[in-house]
């Protein structure tokens, strides 16, 4: 065959993996996206070990790794990280990470001396493994996307939550409430979203040697006889915004909404969560949310849209910012 007869542009070709922390996600997203997902050969040695393997060739692809940082953690990121070292021995022409939860993301910072930068870490780990592109959704600190030297789609759930609070809750008076002064700035995002409604904060204190452990004070803005939105990124044990929650119902409000992006739901977040007089906790399914983390109050909204469409904009070149702003 002369060169002449070959084709000078090969064919992009979009390929979607899944790691094993969440495959009712990735099946969504390949759904959206009208792709399958790519199938694997994926287990553990006697001692732990992860081994990958994929079922068919991946040379030239434009990959999408997608997995979901969640219990047990270290294994839900070692073998992602497998996943794309195997793609990229594999010849994949580019390899875009695809985490809807971003594991270590809390130690962003040092808070005193001698501690890690672990969010750091998590960046350059990916990077050594072959990552060419990290995608994640609400990021517990924006600064997290310069950890990593290459594109990072930073996509933001809170237009998926305040779209369903905006249309549930349509008469209401409704004050967006921020658990904690840190979180102001996601809370005015939240109020433009929903209209320009009013803001409040919970002023308090944490002990920086006691994790989880929170001590709430005061209520700052107008809470009373309004249906209060309480938002956060993630909610872990729930101690935080179910006191927040308390505080707001004993400052008058009339009710509180919870709205997180990330449902962690460790240990006693379930019985906290469905005890602390929340009318509804809305979060969305970044992590999996198994039967007995299910209560009455608990609505479950899909992030597989948002993600599958940033996930076609990147492999046809479009813009992902226009999916938040309208504008590319």
């Amino acid at each position: 065959m002369t060169v002449s007869a070959m084709s000078a542009t090969p064919k992009k070709s979009l390929k979607l993996f899944s790691g094993s922390s969440h495959p009712e996600l990735a099946e969504e997203v390949a759904k959206q996206l009208d792709v399958t997902v790519t199938p694997q050969a994926a287990y553990k040695f006697a001692n732990g070990e992860i081994f990958v393997r994929y079922d068919e060739s991946v040379r030239g692809c434009d990959a999408f790794v997608i997995q979901s940082h969640c219990a047990p953690l270290n294994d839900a990121i070692m073998e992602q990280l497998i996943m794309v070292d195997a793609l990229k021995r594999a010849s994949a022409k580019r390899i875009t990470v695809v985490m809807p939860f971003y594991g270590y993301a809390r130690q962003d910072k040092k808070h005193k001396g001698r501690e890690p930068i672990s969010a750091r870490l998590m960046a350059d780990l990916f990077k050594t493994a072959g990552a060419d592109r990290i995608m994640t959704v609400d990021l517990h600190t924006d600064q997290i996307q310069g950890f990593f030297d290459g594109p990072v789609d930073h996509l933001l759930a809170q237009t998926v939550l305040s779209d369903y609070i905006r249309q549930t809750y349509v008469d209401e008076k409704i004050t967006v409430v921020s658990p904690d002064s840190g979180r102001v700035r996601v809370a005015e995002k939240w109020a433009d979203n929903l209209g320009g409604t009013p803001l409040a904060f919970i002023h308090k204190t944490r002990d920086p040697t006691k994790p989880n452990q929170v001590v709430a004070n005061r209520v700052v803005g107008d809470v009373e006889g309004r249906l209060c939105v309480l938002v956060d990124d993630m909610i872990d044990t729930g101690g935080t915004i179910t006191k927040a929650t308390e505080q707001l119902l004993e400052s008058g409000a009339k009710d509180v909404i919870i709205a997180a992006t990330h449902g962690v739901l460790s240990g006693p977040a379930v019985e906290r969560l469905s005890s602390c007089g929340a009318k509804e906790v809305v979060l969305t399914n970044t992590l999996p949310i198994s039967d007995e983390h299910q209560f009455d109050t608990l609505r479950v909204l899909s992030i597989a849209p948002l993600v599958a469409e940033a996930i076609h904009q990147v492999f046809e070149d479009g813009s992902v910012t226009s999916l938040f702003d309208g504008h590319a």
